[in-house]
C-alpha cells in the first residue's frame, strides 16, 4: 500500500509539473506579524477601519476557529513552512544571536532547552515543494528563521529563504519602525508612506509569469515597536479608542489600518495584474496579540497556549471556488497550509501532519475532528522581568503574564493543557467558551484521553522539553 502511494504521489507530481499554469492557482501568501484574533472588523471589533481585508473576507471564507501554530513568531514560522507540529520541527521559541541556554531570574524549578538557531536546511519547506510542481518562488519581508545577521533580524547568506527555497527573495524591513529611520509625522488624511515589501511583492506581480508563483508577503505589521507616524490616524482613533491603555490603543489602531491599507495595495495589483481569478489568496497571523496592545477577547495573548495565544483570524479566498463570504467552524491550523497549498499546486504529500483545507475552503462540509497540538517549552518573559510578570494569565487584562513551559491538544470542542512544572492538565471546552470553567471533574474520560493523546504526539515526535537542573 506504501508503495503504491509513493507512486500515485509521484506520477501526480509529474503531471503537475507539466500542467499550464492557467490549469493551477497562483498562491499568494499574507502572514502578518502578532494580529490578533479580534483585531479585524470582519472578526466583530467595533472601532478599528479594516476595509481591505473585511472586503476579502467578503469574497472567500473566514475561518473562525483558526490557529496559530505557536505563540510566538519563530516557532511558529517554522512550523507553517514545514507543514509540521512545533514539536516535531524542534524549533519552540525565537531564534536570537546565537543559541543558548535560556536566563530567567530568579531561576525557576525546570530548565528549558537551548533555543535553536533557525531552520535546519534538512527540512522541507512549501517552497522547496511547490518548486517541484513547477511553480516560481518569492518571499518579501520578515523571515526571523535563522540567527540575527550582521543586524537584528537580518537574513543569513546559509539559511535565509534563497537557501529554504524562495527563488527570489529580497530583504525589507518596509515602513515599519523596524528600519530604523525616523519617520516624520504625517498630517494629510489618507496619505500613507510606501512600504518597501509591499512594493517589491506588486513589482513582482506585474511581471511576465510563465509558471504559476507562490508568493509569500510576510509583514512586520502588527509587532512592536508600536510608532506609528500618522497623525491623521491617530487623531481619528483619539475619538474612538476606548480605557485600559488608551494611548497604546491609539497607536496600534493606526497600526492595524496601516497593515490593512497595504493588504489593500497587494489584492488591487492582483486585480490589475489580470491575476485575481487564478490566484488563491490565504491570509493569517502568525499568533496571538501582544497584551500590552490589544484585547484578544480570549483568555491569554500572545506567548501562552490559552486561546488568546494562539486563535488567530485566517482567511481565504479562490475566486470560483471558495463561497464568497462563508463561515467556517472548523478547528484549522497553520501548519495545515503546506497541504493545502500542494494539493492546490496538483502535487499532494502525505508527509505533514497538517489537513488539505481546499475541500473546507471550497464546499464547507461536515467537520471531521482531529487533534491539533502546540509545544511550548520556555518561560516567557525572560530575564529579571519574569519575576515582575503578573503570576496568572487573565481576559483582556493589558498585562504581560507568566507564561512557563506547557503544551496543549485541541480535538473537537476540547482542549486540554499540560503544564511541564506540576505535570498538572487543564481541561475545557473551547467552542463557545473562554477557558474559564475547568472541566477536569466533569470530564475524566475525555481528560485521559487527550492527556495520553498528547503525550504520544510529543514522544512520537521527540519533543524537547523542559528538565529539572
Amino acid at each position: 500500500m506504501v508503495a503504491f502511494r509513493l507512486a500515485v504521489f509521484l506520477l501526480l507530481g509529474i503531471v503537475a509539473s507539466q500542467a499550464p499554469a492557467a490549469s493551477r492557482p497562483n498562491i499568494m501568501f499574507i502572514l502578518v506579524d502578532d494580529l490578533a484574533w479580534a483585531d479585524l472588523g470582519c472578526y466583530g471589533h467595533q472601532w478599528h477601519h479594516t476595509p481591505h481585508i473585511d472586503q476579502l473576507a467578503r469574497e472567500g471564507v473566514q475561518f473562525m476557529s483558526a490557529y496559530a501554530p505557536a505563540p510566538i513568531c519563530s516557532a511558529s514560522r517554522a512550523s507553517i513552512l514545514t507543514g509540521k507540529t512545533v514539536a516535531r520541527v524542534g524549533l519552540e521559541f525565537v531564534v536570537k544571536n546565537e543559541p543558548g541556554q535560556q536566563v530567567i531570574d530568579p531561576p525557576q524549578p525546570l530548565r528549558a532547552p537551548p533555543i535553536t538557531s533557525g531552520l535546519p536546511l534538512k527540512e522541507t519547506t512549501i517552497a522547496e515543494h511547490l518548486q517541484k510542481a513547477g511553480y516560481a518562488t518569492a518571499f518579501f519581508g520578515k523571515w526571523h528563521l535563522n540567527s540575527h545577521h550582521q543586524r537584528y533580524l537580518g537574513w543569513s547568506p546559509t539559511h535565509g529563504p534563497k537557501q529554504h527555497g524562495f527563488e527570489t527573495a529580497e530583504e525589507d524591513f518596509g515602513s515599519h519602525p523596524y528600519n530604523r529611520k525616523k519617520l516624520k509625522p504625517l498630517t494629510k488624511e489618507d496619505e500613507f508612506l510606501p512600504d518597501g515589501i509591499t512594493e517589491r511583492a506588486i513589482q513582482y506581480l506585474g511581471r511576465q509569469h510563465e509558471r504559476p508563483f507562490f508568493l509569500m508577503v510576510s509583514h512586520f505589521y502588527v509587532h512592536t515597536p508600536i510608532r506609528s507616524p500618522y497623525v491623521w490616524l491617530k487623531k481619528k482613533y483619539e475619538k474612538l479608542a476606548r480605557e485600559p491603555r488608551r494611548t497604546q490603543r491609539i497607536e496600534y489602531a493606526a497600526f492595524v489600518e496601516t497593515l490593512d491599507h497595504h493588504v489593500g495595495e497587494l489584492l488591487s495589483a492582483l486585480k490589475s495584474n489580470g491575476l485575481e481569478r487564478n490566484t488563491l489568496v490565504v491570509f493569517m497571523s502568525d499568533n496571538g496579540g501582544h497584551p500590552e496592545y490589544t484585547a484578544n477577547n480570549l483568555r491569554g495573548s500572545k506567548w501562552n497556549l490559552y486561546e488568546g495565544g494562539i486563535r488567530i483570524p485566517m482567511i481565504a479566498r479562490w475566486p470560483g471556488h471558495s463561497q464568497p463570504g462563508g463561515k467556517r467552524y472548523h478547528p484549522v491550523i497553520g501548519y495545515d497550509l503546506f497541504a493545502t497549498f500542494a494539493a492546490a499546486a496538483q502535487r499532494p504529500t502525505e508527509e505533514t501532519d497538517g489537513m488539505d483545507l481546499l475541500p473546507i475552503i471550497n464546499r464547507g462540509g461536515r467537520d471531521f475532528p482531529r487533534p491539533l497540538f502546540w509545544h511550548f517549552t520556555y518561560y516567557h518573559p525572560e530575564g529579571q522581568k519574569f519575576n515582575h510578570a503578573k503570576p496568572d494569565i487573565g481576559i483582556n487584562d493589558f498585562i504581560t503574564s507568566q507564561t512557563r513551559p506547557h503544551s496543549a491538544i485541541r480535538y473537537g470542542r476540547y482542549k486540554l493543557i499540560y503544564f511541564d512544572e506540576d505535570q498538572r492538565a487543564e481541561l475545557y471546552k473551547v467552542r463557545g467558551g473562554n477557558e474559564t470553567l475547568e472541566l477536569s471533574n466533569q470530564a475524566k474520560e475525555m481528560k485521559q484521553h487527550l492527556l495520553t493523546t498528547l503525550m504520544k504526539h510529543l514522544d512520537s515526535a521527540k519533543a524537547r522539553r523542559a528538565q529539572r537542573p
